[in-house]
């Protein structure tokens, strides 16, 4: 979508003084993820960064799960590098960003939501993830 990758070079761009970091999805193939809604397995071009991302960093990090932080190398590195707070963007506000911010959370970051460059695959999923969010006192922007 050229405006969700529009809207996600803004918040990159914004914050290139500020260690920008990229996440890869990568599924297992297993029964449950064939029906998942796209495919995403190692090898593929759907596990690459989408064309037309600003990339402003060789920070790149590889997930198997929703959220981000299951990959312990991204605790450590944001810890290495002081990071306090944690802005998230991405493809699915019902999935993977919620679980990542929410993952944040649980590592004791501060986190902006950022909606203008989140989208959803999932609305349902992204009303309730949104809701613990907010409960959490998440910052909204």
């Amino acid at each position: 979508n050229e405006i969700l990758i529009q809207a996600v070079n803004k918040v990159i761009e914004a914050n290139k003084d500020n260690p920008v970091i990229y996440i890869k999805n990568i599924m297992k193939k297993n029964l449950i993820n064939k029906f998942a809604p796209f495919q995403a397995y190692e090898g593929t071009e759907e596990v690459e960064l989408v064309s037309g991302l600003h990339i402003v960093s060789d920070y790149i990090f590889t997930k198997y799960e929703g959220n981000a932080f299951s990959n312990s190398k991204l605790n450590e590195f944001l810890k290495e590098h002081l990071v306090e707070c944690v802005e998230v963007v991405g493809v699915d506000g019902g999935g993977c960003v919620a679980l990542t911010a929410l993952g944040a959370i649980k590592e004791g970051y501060s986190v902006i939501v950022n909606e203008k460059a989140i989208g959803t695959m999932f609305d349902k999923n992204k009303e309730k993830y949104f809701k613990k969010l907010r409960e959490a006192d998440v910052k909204f922007i």
